[in-house]
C-alpha cells in the first residue's frame, strides 16, 4: 500500500493496494491511459468507476484527488505510470476528511468501468486522515 509520510509535505488523498495496481497494469496495456471517477451512488453504488483517460468528462463540478502512481512492473514495459482520481466537489464535501485506497475484491465489476469483465471489482477502501494530516492538508 502506499505511504501517506513525506515529512512536512501534504497527505496524497488517494492511494493504491498493490494488487489494485498490478491490475490497472493488466487494463492499461489494453485499454491504453486510464483514470478514475469516485462515483456519487448513482448505478453501480459508490464504486470507484476506471475508464479509459478521457472517456468520462471532468469539469468544474469535479475535483482531482491526486494521481495513483503504479510501480514499474512487467505489464507496463518496465516503465511506470500515473492514473488521475477525480470526485465531484459536492461528494469531496463529505468526504475531504479522509484518505481513500483503492483496492480490488473478487465480485461482479461495476458495468460501466473497465475491471467488469474480470470477475474482480475496485473497491474504496478509506480512513479519516489523523489531525496531523489534516492540519498539513489546510496549508495547501
Amino acid at each position: 500500500m502506499s505511504s501517506d509520510v513525506d515529512g512536512g509535505a501534504p497527505p496524497a488523498r488517494v492511494g493504491v493496494t498493490e494488487e489494485a495496481a498490478a491490475l490497472l497494469a493488466r487494463l492499461r496495456t489494453r485499454h491504453g491511459e486510464l483514470m478514475f471517477h469516485q462515483s456519487g451512488g448513482c448505478c453501480d453504488g459508490s464504486s470507484p468507476m476506471c475508464y479509459p483517460d478521457g472517456d468520462f468528462i471532468t469539469g468544474d463540478a469535479d475535483v482531482r484527488l491526486g494521481d495513483l502512481a503504479i510501480a514499474p512492473g512487467p505489464d507496463d514495459g518496465g516503465a511506470g505510470f500515473t492514473v488521475p482520481v477525480w470526485m465531484s466537489r459536492n461528494q469531496f464535501e463529505y468526504w475531504k476528511h479522509t484518505h481513500l485506497t483503492i483496492d480490488v475484491v473478487p465480485g461482479r465489476g461495476a458495468g460501466f468501468s473497465l475491471e467488469a469483465p474480470e470477475g474482480v471489482r475496485f473497491l474504496i477502501r478509506s480512513r479519516l486522515f489523523t489531525d496531523e494530516e489534516w492540519e498539513r492538508l489546510q496549508d495547501v
